[in-house]
């Protein structure tokens, strides 16, 4: 266990899997007092355990990124707790339906994924800043994707949500600088997650081609996308806002 963020209280949503528990436990790791926020209570509470066993100190909420009421008792039951809010990872998000070109994608999964991928992060965003300029100060980090980055085939309603997020990092870095927030996203590429395994559905071959398309030759991990979102948050970024930082083996330089 380091101490980058001793003192330190972290807000991790989507917390109960993939980057978001394995970012939620690096924060600890790193001597913060983390909130794990998710819709998932099962999943959760799952990650809070794994940080009290190492002698991490978290607590569960349960809350859907898309209500504003439950994403302002989220940020309460965290300053009830802790007293304070210095970071935030705004990770919940969901990839929607796959392999379906825009024309026959159906309008309520488009709807699903901006309400989860984009109002989410806007909504947590807009709380978590209104407590963070009452200090004057704060780092948030919002989970994008490659898929913010570039464009891509059959998966619409997800590049435009996270192209969305890189827009709306960018927005709140400009605007709350001078109050002593950085804002900041981190840009995976196909980590390998529950997510992921849903996309690569078991096909070796399928994942043999996407490990391809990364120059490194291979899947990233949850923690190599953790240890970004770590020092995003830490003191050692203390000149980093508005940066879409990606974690993707190379993919966005071809």
């Amino acid at each position: 266990m380091s101490d980058r963020l001793q003192g330190k209280v972290a807000l991790v949503t989507g917390g109960g899997s993939g980057i978001g528990r394995t970012s939620a436990i690096a924060l600890a790791n790193e001597g913060a007092r983390v909130v794990v926020a998710d819709i998932n209570t099962g999943g959760g509470q799952a990650t809070v355990d794994a940080i009290t066993e190492c002698d991490g100190d978290a607590f569960f909420v349960k809350a859907d990124m898309t209500i504003s009421a439950d994403v302002q008792a989220m940020i309460d039951a965290t300053v009830e707790a802790y007293g304070q809010l210095d970071c935030a990872l705004n990770n919940a998000g969901i990839e929607g339906a796959v392999g379906v070109p825009i024309a026959d994608a159906e309008e309520d999964d488009w709807d699903r994924v901006i309400d989860i991928n984009l109002k989410g992060v806007w909504l947590c965003l807009k709380h978590e800043i209104a407590h963070m300029q009452k200090h004057g100060r704060g780092s948030i980090v919002n989970t994008a994707s490659v898929a913010g980055l570039v464009g891509g085939t059959f998966g619409a309603a997800y590049h435009a949500s996270k192209h969305g997020v890189v827009g709306l990092t960018k927005s709140a870095a400009l605007e709350y600088g001078s109050s002593g927030i950085r804002v900041n996203a981190v840009c995976p590429g196909v980590i390998r997650t529950e997510m992921a395994d849903r996309l690569l559905g078991g096909d070796d071959t399928r994942e043999a081609r996407i490990a391809a398309q990364h120059p490194l030759g291979r899947l990233g991990t949850p923690e190599e996308v953790a240890e970004m979102v770590v020092w995003l948050c830490s003191d050692s970024a203390s000149f980093v806002t508005g940066a879409a930082l990606s974690v993707d083996g190379g993919y966005v330089a071809q």
